[in-house]
């Protein structure tokens, strides 16, 4: 399959190579393609929020409306947006960077990409379908128990489904780094986005289990009878909180950790400068990993469990900060004294310091318990969490998709548009969230749909909603630029930044499919730009050239997942009308058929895995000679 092949493709075609890939490549195009609508979706929904607070009294959603939009909102930007769109830049970078032709299981790959997109579209049905879920993001038990509808329960469903391709991925990236890497290449030379990968991948395949347990309890509880959280029946409410956290506060060390390899990545490449401190870098990620699961109950101080839990939570909450301490010194000692370059993602690199040191400077003062009870549920809050959301990840997932982009389809976003893109979003982002500090500091508290007028609220909600207006005109402008770019389609050559550092760089655009012609020889850390400097700019291969083996594509990962997709419908009705049921969802019309639809359902997902179990798919071999025309073609292409 050469490039010659791929142009002369038709749109049929393409559809079908995307629906049975099993290339990281392809693979990243569609986490990024479908992360980003749905980073556009819960953007609508944030730009709704600031537009019912912008006044006082207002009445442009109602107060139920409200309750889903900022479920919604919250729900779709951190496990359909952010999580995807990183996932995005890991498939994209990490088996490049650590010289491996593909992750180890391609097919769970697959797997894991098609059950995000299917939770996704699930959940976000529930908007056509008689409601959307409407207690929080968090979901808490005694809310989500008593939410009439079937909203809670695409939530439930949905997260389950879009969950279980995480957890696969999270595997997945572990077991490839760990036994993926190519010679020479020894964990103390992996660059920084390959350690944070890592550290993250290890971090959910430990997080994400007790969210799985916790949702299969709400799912018994609502639909089939059980009365895990229901208080009267001998329930806890409390143990939602407990497992939702457990997942919860990691989930923000997995969302946080790429981001913070990315910007790793730009300070070097734009600096002109290895990373200052590599291996105290490297080692406070390992700890940021440690220590994100002994600090849970901070979400919790106000629950009353007591003053020494409070104590030990509150302590692991201030530890934490020194790790992230130090990689904000060792960027600062990067920059200093480099040549630096100020292209966009080196822009976003440079405003994430100041605006992640802030939303870190607030978590410290939440970390003491007495204080937090003054804090919490304020705008505070709200403002604390976007800090570190928006001003670490979503700022790393801006950056990261200018700086990947060449590397991912060949061609260069157009700066001007993308220097644009930054002002606004960066002065907007201030502006929104900023102001919601002081906001929550004079008593506005969150999750209210409005507020009376003479509180001393107007002007600050009035500002807060320009400044979120700002941000969504960031966004216009930036796909204005995407738009344009695929369709001038002017492409770039090798190391298109000019000083790249790993061995993505190293690679011809496009990559070719199977990524290395022949594995390269890592001599030291930034392995590309160590070859640059003190031999003739090009990899050493550790291995003769011949014939290699690649995974053959299967368009099971998608039946599967499709699968799954109609047996969450089937479990969401079962429950309609059952004497068992709790109120919420007894009180709804008998669908008799959605026993039916669960079975059928599974039974299109186990087929499946029996056709996968028996199915003998060894592959193919990719003969040298194909090889040497295409390096002979990038020669030619070179000159």
């Amino acid at each position: 399959m050469s490039e010659a092949t791929a142009k002369k493709r038709g749109f049929g075609a393409t559809i079908w190579e995307y629906l049975t890939t099993v290339d990281h490549k392809k693979i990243a195009i569609l986490y990024l393609i479908a992360g980003g609508f749905f980073f556009v979706v819960g953007g609508i929904e944030a730009m709704l929020i600031r537009l019912q607070l912008a006044v006082p009294n207002n009445d442009f959603l109602s107060a139920g409306l409200f309750n889903e939009v900022i479920t919604m909102h919250g729900t779709t930007m951190i496990f359909l947006a952010a999580m995807p769109l990183l996932f995005a830049f890991m498939n994209a970078t990490v088996p490049l960077q650590i010289g491996a032709r593909d992750v180890a299981f391609p097919f769970l790959n697959a797997l894991g990409v098609w059950l995000f997109i299917f939770g996704g579209i699930f959940l976000n049905l529930s908007w056509f379908m008689g409601g959307a879920p409407d207690a929080g993001w968090t979901s808490y038990a005694s809310l989500s128990i008593q939410s009439p509808g079937h909203g809670i329960d695409f939530y439930a469903l949905g997260l389950q489904v879009s969950g279980a391709g995480t957890l696969i991925s999270g595997i997945n990236f572990v077991t490839t780094i760990i036994t993926m890497r190519a010679p020479g290449m020894t964990y103390m030379r992996m660059p920084l986005m390959t350690w944070t990968t890592l550290v993250a991948g290890v971090l959910i395949v430990f997080a994400f289990p007790p969210l799985t347990v916790g949702l299969f309890l709400l799912i018994f509880d609502r639909m089939f009878g059980s009365s895990f959280f229901i208080v009267e029946a001998g329930g806890n409410t409390i143990i939602w909180e407990h497992l939702f956290w457990i997942f919860g506060h990691p989930e923000v060390y997995i969302l946080i950790l790429p981001a913070f390899g990315i910007f790793s990545e730009i300070f070097a490449t734009f600096a002109r400068k290895r990373l200052f401190g590599y291996s105290a870098m490297v080692f406070a990620t390992v700890l940021i990993g440690f220590f994100g699961f002994m600090v849970w109950a901070h979400h919790m101080f106000t629950v009353g469990l007591g003053p020494t839990a409070n104590a030990i939570f509150a302590l692991a909450t201030m530890a934490i900060a020194v790790p992230t301490g130090i990689k904000i010194f060792n960027w600062i000692f990067t920059i200093w004294g480099g040549s630096i370059e100020f292209t966009t993602p080196m822009m976003y690199a440079l405003a994430f310091i100041p605006s992640f040191v802030m939303g870190g400077v607030t978590g410290i003062m939440q970390a003491v318990a007495p204080a937090d009870y003054q804090y919490h549920d304020s705008y505070f809050i709200v403002a604390h969490f976007h800090y570190v959301i928006v001003g670490g990840v979503v700022f790393a997932l801006l950056a990261g998709l200018t700086y990947y982009w060449p590397l991912m389809f060949a061609t260069m976003l157009n700066e001007k548009l993308g220097k644009v893109t930054f002002w606004l979003f960066f002065l907007g982002f201030h502006m929104t969230f900023l102001i919601q500090h002081f906001l929550g500091l004079w008593g506005m508290p969150r999750r209210v749909f409005t507020y009376l007028d003479g509180q001393g609220y107007n002007a600050a909600n009035m500002i807060s909603t320009i400044g979120a207006l700002m941000m969504a005109l960031a966004v216009i402008v930036l796909v204005i630029n995407i738009i344009m770019t695929v369709v001038k389609n002017e492409r770039v050559g090798r190391d298109p930044w000019g000083d790249g550092r790993t061995l993505e760089w190293s690679l011809p655009l496009p990559v070719p499919y199977y990524n290395f012609a022949q594995i390269p020889l890592v001599r030291g850390l930034d392995a590309f730009w160590l070859e640059k400097k003190e031999g003739n700019g090009e990899m050493l291969p550790a291995e003769s050239l011949d014939d290699f083996h690649m995974p053959n594509n299967s368009i099971i990962p998608f039946v599967m997942s499709f699968g799954l997709f109609v047996a969450s419908f089937g479990s969401l009705y079962f429950a309609s009308g059952k004497e068992w049921a709790i109120d919420a969802v007894a009180d709804l019309p008998v669908r008799p058929w959605a026993g039916w639809v669960l079975a059928i359902g599974l039974a299109i997902t186990f087929i499946s895995m029996i056709t996968r179990s028996f199915k003998d798919d060894l592959g193919y071999y990719v003969p040298k000679e194909e090889v040497l025309r295409d390096l002979e073609e990038q020669k030619r292409g070179a000159k």
